[in-house]
């Protein structure tokens, strides 16, 4: 018998069952012999050893499903060296749980911090075969990942909505998508919502930019803006700071995010209404659009044929529109940026779309 363990780890994405499907129906499919053990709640699961033996029947039916049937949980892998409080060793309990159980492999499905767990598992001996998960489309070694296609759905039709609202009441509306630290979500929805001006974390903004973006339009005729503002969107001045200077004026800041700073500078400068709408975690909810089932469907399949083929410490990627696979080694830990140069922003300031720094 070949006994896998399966896990997802870190915030939920809508794709996350559609690939465990994908995995699992390789699995059953290609082996009489294998058993999927599945860990409840990430790696809080196999540091606990809570898991559940999953039959063909429970991979039925989930693959329009959002979240994830295993459950998930945040485990920073800044802290997974740290005992705390409860005293628990977190490595040494997850190998435990592995030997103990005698797994061949664990799948992990998850975001940056996850795949970073996953090559020090990887390292530590046992053997991790990963997924890219994430709305943010920011794992390196991957032109996509699962979930980013349907979590810019739901931002894009944000965007979409307010448009109607902005025109008819003549007003600067900004809509805040998720991303800290990387772009591209707020990039794709801007840019297929036909937002005026995207703010990025990659590219710092001048607010004199933004107010005259504003202004060429209000002389244009155009009686609204829409802005598609980053969560983790910075200013040309607050760039430059520390990352210790900049974190305790966000502590002092009295907004709760940038958007509702950004609208409040922007609100007094020009002497016009702006309006503030966070979609929040809206984009991570309710179940996979039909790109992210199909690419979903066939990373899945692709780690399933590793696990196997006993292919172990890769991470199943996008090169293109083809799958491949890279060693997690090389990828874990490392962010994929947009670029400040490339093709999509350079073609979207043809269009006229401002960016904040120009």
């Amino acid at each position: 018998m070949r006994r896998i363990g399966m896990l997802t780890s870190g915030g939920d994405c809508q794709a996350l069952n559609a690939t465990m499907r994908g995995v699992a129906k390789v699995l059953y499919n290609k082996m009489d012999d294998v058993e999927i053990l599945g860990f409840m709640d990430g790696y809080r699961g196999l540091m606990q050893n809570d898991y559940r033996v999953m039959r063909p029947s429970d991979f039925s039916g989930i693959l329009t499903m959002g979240g994830t049937i295993l459950g998930s949980s945040r485990q920073p892998f800044k802290k997974m060296r740290i005992i705390e409080a409860d005293g628990i060793d977190k490595v040494a309990a997850m190998k435990k749980t592995y030997r103990e159980l005698g797994l061949e492999c664990l799948v992990v499905l998850g975001g940056n911090g996850s795949q970073k767990t996953a090559n020090l598992l990887q390292e530590e001996g046992m053997n991790v075969v990963s997924l890219p998960k994430t709305i943010d489309n920011d794992i390196y070694g991957t032109d996509m990942t699962f979930g980013f296609q349907s979590a810019a759905d739901i931002a894009t039709n944000a965007i979409d909505c307010i448009h109607t609202t902005a025109a008819s009441h003549g007003r600067v509306f900004i809509v805040e998508v998720m991303g800290h630290k990387v772009g591209w979500l707020t990039l794709h929805a801007g840019v297929a919502g036909g937002a005026d001006i995207i703010l990025l974390p990659e590219i710092p903004y001048d607010l004199n930019c933004v107010l005259a973006a504003i202004e060429r339009r209000h002389k244009a005729g155009k009686r609204f803006s829409i802005l598609a503002v980053a969560e983790g969107a910075i200013s040309k001045e607050d760039a430059q700071l520390s990352k210790k200077e900049y974190n305790k004026k966000k502590a002092g800041s009295p907004y709760p995010s940038i958007s509702y700073e950004i609208g409040a500078q922007i609100e007094e400068a020009i002497g016009r209404e702006v309006r503030i709408t966070v979609p929040g975690h809206t984009q991570r909810g309710g179940g996979p659009d039909p790109y992210d089932r199909f690419i979903s469907s066939r990373l899945g399949a692709a780690a399933g044929r590793l696990v196997l083929e006993r292919k172990y410490g890769r991470m199943v990627a996008f090169d293109g529109f083809e799958v491949v696979n890279v060693p997690l080694s090389e990828v874990a830990g490392k962010l994929k940026y947009v670029n400040p140069k490339g093709d999509a922003i350079r073609e979207a300031k043809d269009m006229g779309i401002c960016f904040g720094d120009e």
